[in-house]
């Protein structure tokens, strides 16, 4: 019994340490991630540009510069990313985008869009607003799981 009760505690050890070094790396993460949010915010500038070209593409293939690629983290080299290609004034330029707004950029459009570098931050129309892209149609079995999960 005392063996049962050793393994136990030695598992119980383990699982606090790893949620100890979980919060405090977690805790790091967001502050980082205040401070890009911070510094996005200062140098945000709004410009017109055509929308040439959207795809999700993987960083290397994207066609961005090599300094770009050089200071991402390898882990999120292979992932990807919401690239846009536009015309912004005389350039044609490649540009990673948001991935909350990535569906209501519009391709072979011209768009007010604020941008941080060579990140899209946020996207207007110029002419009319922009609209949400049309939704899927559902096939038979989404349609009936979502009456379903209505009906709970």
């Amino acid at each position: 019994m005392s063996t049962f009760l050793n393994v136990l505690l030695v598992i119980l050890v383990i699982l606090v340490i790893a949620l100890a070094v979980l919060y405090f790396f977690g805790r790091k993460m967001q502050k980082k991630q205040a401070l890009q949010e911070q510094q996005i915010e200062a140098s945000k500038q709004t410009v017109s540009m055509l929308v040439i070209d959207k795809k999700m593409m993987k960083l290397k293939d994207a066609g961005l510069p090599q300094i770009v690629i050089d200071q991402t983290p390898k882990l999120l080299r292979r992932s990807k990313l919401p690239i846009v290609k536009a015309k912004v004034g005389p350039r044609i330029t490649t540009l990673i985008c948001d991935a909350k707004i990535f569906d209501l950029v519009p391709v072979k459009k011209e768009v007010k869009a604020v941008v941080s570098g060579i990140y899209i931050v946020d996207i207007k129309g110029i002419r009319k607003p922009l609209q949400a892209p049309k939704q899927e149609k559902k096939g038979f079995f989404k349609r009936v799981k979502s009456k379903f999960s209505k009906n709970k």
